[in-house]
């Protein structure tokens, strides 16, 4: 008889289902509007370092993003969508080509409240499951029970960096230093909000006012795991038209292939209301109340299944 790995992974699938259904009753109980947008996107954002698949002279979407803020701009405050996202190279223990993704919009909001919003929805989710205010991962409790740390991204290279961020930007190790260094060592026993990162890393957030090198935007990390990227939203679409050409001529020297431009999107940011937007990804959440550090263990099929 054979032995399918779906069935060795049975209370992962069903946890997987509770957790969706307590995302869903979160943001239905406070005011947001499910909608699904295309998959199938004729322009996908420019970034440098996320490659979107091609269908039929379109893309997949990497994110619902673009067609998330056309609704914030058509006046919609607050939305939220369940969906899958496509990215091309991106396999391994914590990543697959194509993921689940949670994304959600509050016009109004900013960086600052999308982190209140991001850590009620957790612990709404272990309550949900029965897990009070802690979680169990790899033999290590992580306290849910508020407050969560910030820590801003200047101070978590001072803190575990080999060199300032500043440095690691000047040289071109910024990812590297932080994957290697910082990452392993947030949100271990609390959740931690790393925030205000560089503007370069942060090619759709607004900058800050006070100082335009960093832009308002945050992840959340749990036991060293990166869960969400949240910001406050750029409306203003020149600024970000140029961006997304910073953004083009950066994949071409990287002799990655071009993007269109997506004009519909930024025609739309004239009518944006300012906003905060959020990006999770429930493979991860699920994957840390499975007590696993593999991601395979919940999806019921993997790429190399179909």
């Amino acid at each position: 008889m054979t032995i399918y790995r779906q069935s060795l992974i049975k209370d992962n699938l069903h946890l997987r289902a509770r957790i969706i259904q307590a995302i869903r009753k979160f943001f239905n109980d406070n005011d947001y509007l499910e909608i699904d947008t295309p998959i199938r996107i004729p322009a996908p954002a420019p970034e440098a370092h996320i490659d979107a698949v091609a269908a039929g002279g379109q893309y997949l979407q990497t994110s619902p993003e673009l067609c998330m803020k056309q609704l914030l701009a058509a006046g919609f405050p607050r939305l939220f969508q369940i969906c899958k996202c496509f990215r091309q190279h991106e396999r391994g223990r914590k990543h697959l080509p194509e993921l689940t993704m949670l994304e959600w919009y509050h016009a109004g909001d900013n960086y600052l409240g999308l982190m209140q919003t991001c850590q009620e929805l957790v612990c709404f989710v272990a309550r949900h499951l029965g897990r009070g205010n802690q979680l169990i991962y790899r033999n290590r409790p992580i306290e849910l029970a508020a407050p969560w740390s910030r820590l801003s991204v200047a101070e978590a290279f001072k803190q575990y960096g080999s060199k300032s961020m500043k440095t690691a930007m000047a040289t071109d190790c910024f990812d590297e230093v932080m994957a290697l260094e910082i990452e392993p060592n947030l949100g271990d026993p609390i959740p931690v909000f790393l925030y205000d990162y560089p503007a370069r890393h942060a090619a759709l957030a607004r900058l800050k006012p006070q100082d335009p090198f960093l832009a308002e935007r945050f992840e959340l990390y749990i036991a060293g795991i990166e869960l969400c990227n949240g910001f406050s939203e750029l409306t203003d679409a020149s600024e970000q038209r140029q961006r997304f050409e910073k953004e083009l001529r950066l994949r071409q020297s990287l002799n990655k292939p071009p993007y269109p431009m997506p004009e519909k999107f930024l025609q739309a940011l004239a009518d944006m209301p300012d906003a905060g937007g959020n990006a999770l990804g429930i493979d991860r959440l699920v994957l840390l109340f499975a007590d696993t550090d593999n991601i395979d263990d919940v999806v019921a099929f993997t790429p190399e299944e179909l």
